[in-house]
């Protein structure tokens, strides 16, 4: 069985998360990817509908479950974006510019604070990228400046109102 990156969450009401630069289960484009494999670190745009009735934030995160870590990998998380926010532009992830004043980047598995791109090892197959948003029933998240995204993840349960989930793919060729 795949990892599932659901697994162990609670069940909470989904909405609708969608992407004019990809559609679910379909290949993220080539400048998502990282940039040390050919990409660009861009992170795609995405937009959202159909939060839980009470949202007064959202989390974003970005995760591989297929990496071959045992725990997966984190490429961005992003919290305290406003109920009114409804989408991100392309390259948000790298451009303080296009997030919301009230956002904040989190730590990825590097531990920058912006989108790594898809870089999954050569010949490892297709990995699966999955973009969730999380709707939540604070304003703020209350976590340290330099939570990981499994802090993020651990502190926004108790809040977590609804999750929009949409999933793209890449691969590396053997050599």
């Amino acid at each position: 069985m795949a990892n599932d990156p659901n697994w162990n969450l609670p069940e909470v009401p989904t909405f609708t998360l969608t992407s004019p630069d990809f559609t679910d289960g379909d290949r993220l484009p080539d400048w998502a990817r990282g940039s040390d494999v050919g990409g660009e670190d861009r992170s795609p745009a995405l937009e959202w509908s159909g939060a839980p009735e009470g949202t007064q934030s959202y989390v974003l995160t970005v995760y591989d479950p297929d990496a071959p870590t045992g725990s997966g990998f984190w490429h961005w998380s992003l919290t305290d974006v406003p109920a009114s926010t409804t989408s991100l532009p392309q390259g948000a992830g790298t451009d303080d510019a296009l997030l919301p004043a009230e956002a904040l980047r989190r730590r990825n598995e590097y531990g920058t604070d912006t989108f790594l791109g898809a870089a999954p090892p050569a010949g490892h197959g297709p990995h699966r990228y999955v973009f969730t948003v999380s709707a939540l029933d604070v304003p703020v998240l209350e976590a340290p400046a330099d939570a990981t995204p499994a802090v993020v993840g651990f502190l926004l349960r108790e809040h977590l109102l609804g999750r929009a989930q949409l999933t793209g793919t890449q691969e590396t060729p053997a050599s």
